[in-house]
């Protein structure tokens, strides 16, 4: 009996490597999307502006910051408690209360419009947790997981590339381009989480594997830290350094590219992170290959330490003139991202994996991010505070190098912390042995 093309159409799309495509690109679009009505107000350099002994475009960035801070620390309990039901509509609304921030912004006279970029943070730092919760415990997780992870590489990238281009082309104002990117991405926006919703749930084959994602109890997370407290402190330090070395990157782009002479170049936002993008990509994605979840998971610190190496050593070699500033800019990036990126995609995933841990990758990450904004944060109030004016070229290689160099010794200590707790066949919730296999798409 032939099957009908509804039939055939069900049985192809529940295909494991379908479904992981399809998610991977449900995920990386979303998200990418909702970066445009975050980043694109960075492209402005609001020459001349200060308030408070402060430039403008600090206190906008700064104030931003505040709202992710908030909204991480609130999301250790919200994600992990997270259901199932109505995530979609979560995110319409989250987005719709960020976009109308963009548009008072516009509207109210500076100083007064800096208070609601903290309106405009709040909301979206919820989001990432949401579409995790999408794709958390599957076999393809790392894959998935790294489409969404670097949608804001090259999103970042290319929202601010159509900011400028709305700003030089369109003579959109340094206040209005927010709120109007944010217009360019309403319609895609839609499309997209309707395509989220359509990610099938973890098969029985998944949660064999990777281990039952459920909401965490109050009681459960307690015990998860107490558990793991020196690994996963070392852990949110490593991911704090890095929050602080991206954030300065992403946010200040304009001014190093400025500084470096690129300033009349929308393109070069995109140019330089599409190769970023696509190397991690491929490094990150690799990891679904491994099928033993300790050993990805160790593995992943050795991308780690691979990226703070490399972010040290091309930053050395720019400081004494022997790369050029754009290859620079790109080595940076890639080495930057290929340390952060396992945090955002695979190495809780793996951790909660191996060690059968009963609950969610969203609250190791929420715990992590938000330490790591409020880092962010208080790097860039002591810059204002003790009036430190370097060039920002000057001030990010000086931070890329330092960082490197905390980087590498902080994830060997994480690694023979985790070793130890491996051996000792250290398990939680459950007297069994780890899951050890996860097979490839």
């Amino acid at each position: 009996m032939l099957q009908t093309n509804a039939t055939i159409s069900k049985t192809f799309f529940n295909h494991p490597t379908v479904v992981a495509v399809f998610a991977a690109i449900a995920v990386f679009l979303t998200y990418g999307t909702v970066y445009a009505f975050r980043k694109p107000f960075t492209v402005a350099t609001f020459d001349g502006l200060s308030y408070w002994g402060i430039s403008y475009k600090i206190c906008l960035v700064i104030t931003q910051l505040a709202g992710y801070v908030c909204s991480k620390f609130y999301g250790i309990k919200f994600i992990s408690e997270l259901k199932k039901i109505g995530r979609w509509k979560l995110i319409l609304i989250l987005v719709g209360i960020s976009w109308i921030s963009l548009f008072f912004f516009a509207v109210v006279p500076p100083p007064f419009n800096i208070a609601f970029l903290f309106f405009n943070g709040f909301p979206l730092g919820i989001i990432w947790g949401i579409i995790f919760s999408y794709i958390e415990g599957r076999r393809a997780t790392d894959f998935i997981g790294a489409a969404l992870a670097v949608s804001f590489i090259f999103s970042s990238g290319f929202v601010k590339s159509v900011a400028k281009y709305l700003q030089l082309h369109w003579q959109v104002t340094e206040f209005w381009i927010p709120f109007v990117t944010g217009l360019v991405f309403i319609l895609p926006l839609l499309l997209f989480v309707y395509l989220l919703e359509k990610i099938p749930p973890p098969t029985d084959a998944d949660i064999q594997l990777r281990h039952v994602r459920n909401p965490m109890t109050k009681p459960e997370r307690k015990k998860l830290i107490g558990d793991f407290l020196p690994g996963i402190f070392m852990l949110v330090a490593i991911y704090v350094s890095l929050t602080i070395f991206r954030d300065m990157r992403d946010n200040f782009a304009a001014d190093i590219w400025n500084e470096l002479g690129f300033a009349n170049q929308s393109a070069i936002f995109t140019e330089t992170e599409i190769p970023v993008t696509i190397i991690v990509l491929i490094l990150i994605a690799s990891l679904v290959f491994v099928k033993k979840n300790f050993n990805a998971f160790i593995i992943a610190h050795g991308l780690i330490i691979l990226g703070f190496i490399l972010s040290g050593v091309s930053t050395w070699l720019f400081l004494n003139k022997a790369i050029h500033p754009a290859t620079w800019m790109i080595l940076v990036g890639i080495g930057l991202y290929t340390a952060y990126i396992p945090f955002n995609c695979m190495l809780f995933e793996r951790m909660i994996a191996a060690f059968r841990i009963n609950g969610n990758v969203g609250f190791l990450m929420y715990c992590a991010d938000s330490f790591g904004y409020l880092g962010s944060m208080l790097v860039l109030l002591g810059k204002e505070v003790f009036q430190i004016r370097l060039q920002w070229v000057n001030f990010f290689s000086n931070a890329v190098m330092g960082v490197s160099i905390f980087g590498v010794i902080a994830t060997i200590f994480s690694v023979v912390y985790f070793l130890k707790k491996y051996k000792k066949g250290f398990t939680i919730w459950n007297n069994v042995q780890p899951s050890l296999s996860a097979p490839a798409l």
